[in-house]
């Protein structure tokens, strides 16, 4: 009795563990998504009005935090999974939930293939799963189906997961500081074992990566941010470093409450702006966002801009850019706050003329959408600074929690299997 009582307050506890919330916007920019919590809110930007989910897919609904959401790039499809084990597949036109694909481990990443026929999610174990969408694309409900293989980290948690510019490539991220850049196979169902390089270098856990790419240089060079307060630049084909960019030497701008030597930040992400070799990036305690410059030539990083929210404490959790257009969005906030009676919070901003000296942070009134927006993508308007402060030190200290590795003794990792509460059940 005393063991199941344990376990019972185990998955008690998994089911509150505070999760960031996220942003994600079309590549045309005809809507943008956040997740908060098991929340997810969608806005139409072309008719000017709040998206109505509806799920009519063979599987259960959601009921725990979502950890990961994505548009295609060709806009048609949206993917979102999380800690319920559930990745969810819908249309982007009509928001109807095409398919609901069960996993066995809860999801820390997602990707979709640039033909939209593979949908690909990572699980908290290091491995990365593939399903095939026959018939998706002319907007049919699929029945469930299962992933397929397609490679694994070993039991090191999978942060990110991208495709390379040219779709030659499959790049996954873990908390055991290493990027594996993988040749993506001809038969995905049939897994990937062709392994084409790695990119080592990282100290801590890494948390995000984006390719920045030009016209002229379509391949690109892969970006990665990390939790030792860098952001590096590779050359995936052969894995090489070419760059390290330290951001805390944004120095005078962090808001720190250590006095001491420069206070180690966590990137928390990073968004390439298309068709330029430019990137955003929002790290842990800082109001706002940097600019990166990458010199694709001299295969250096240089930070050239750093730009401060005004007002309320807002650290960005979350940004992401279309292609179609230069505004940044952005999203603070998060769910599962201790002492909270309320599910989830979130406040959304947005930057103009990123890349020029006029960049500046949209009142919410100038916010595509406007209040309709906010309202559907915060759930209530304003919000507390004091909430906002809760939300961005309860999200920095679940990422170091679910990140940073930890020691155990014999007896304590033997405790461990024993109550675990995801392990794969028997027919």
């Amino acid at each position: 009795m005393e063991e199941e009582s344990h376990i019972e307050e185990v998955e008690i506890q998994n089911k509150l563990e505070v999760a960031p919330a996220l942003i994600s916007v079309h590549p045309s920019q005809k809507s943008v998504a956040v997740a908060v919590g098991s929340d997810l809110r969608v806005f139409d930007l072309i008719d000017n009005c709040p998206v109505s989910l509806v799920d009519e897919s063979d599987g259960p609904s959601r009921k725990e935090s979502i950890r990961a959401i994505r548009y295609s790039a060709s806009g048609k499809l949206f993917v979102s999974a999380g800690d319920d084990k559930l990745v969810k597949i819908w249309s982007a036109d009509s928001w109807h939930c095409l398919n609901t694909v069960c996993s066995e481990k809860r999801v820390s990443a997602v990707a979709i293939s640039s033909d939209d026929s593979h949908v690909f999610y990572a699980d908290k174990f290091g491995v990365v799963w593939v399903v095939e969408l026959d018939g998706i694309n002319e907007g049919k409900t699929l029945p469930s189906k299962k992933g397929a293989l397609l490679l694994s980290h070993y039991c090191s948690i999978i942060t990110s997961l991208e495709f390379s510019p040219d779709g030659r490539y499959i790049l996954s991220a873990d908390r055991d500081f290493k990027i594996r850049v993988t040749v993506f196979p001809k038969k995905p169902l049939e897994g990937a074992h062709e392994i084409q390089s790695f990119c080592l270098g990282h100290s801590e856990f890494i948390t995000c990566t984006a390719f920045v790419s030009t016209p002229e240089l379509t391949q690109g060079y892969l970006m990665s941010g990390s939790g030792d307060s860098t952001v590096r630049l590779w050359d995936i084909t052969s894995g090489s470093l070419l760059d390290t960019c330290e951001v805390s030497t944004v120095a005078g701008h962090l808001e720190s409450n250590e006095s001491e030597s420069p206070t180690q930040v966590t990137v928390t992400d990073i968004c390439a702006i298309p068709n330029s070799s430019l990137a955003a990036v929002a790290i842990q305690s800082f109001q706002g966002i940097f600019l990166l410059s990458c010199d694709l030539t001299a295969h250096t990083l240089s930070i050239t801009k750093v730009i401060k929210i005004p007002g309320e404490s807002f650290i960005p959790t979350s940004i992401a850019v279309s292609a179609s257009s230069k505004l940044l969005w952005m999203v603070s906030g998060a769910s599962n706050l201790p002492g909270s009676n309320h599910p989830g919070f979130s406040r959304v901003r947005v930057i103009s003329c990123l890349e020029t000296e006029s960049s500046s942070t949209l009142e919410d009134e100038q916010i595509p959408g406007g209040a309709k927006l906010l309202e559907q993508l915060q759930g209530k308007i304003p919000i507390e600074e004091s909430v906002m402060s809760a939300a961005a030190e309860a999200v920095r200290a679940a990422m170091s929690s679910l990140l940073m590795k930890k020691q155990y003794s014999e007896e304590k990792r033997e405790f461990r299997k024993r109550t675990r509460n995801d392990k794969k059940t028997t027919q």
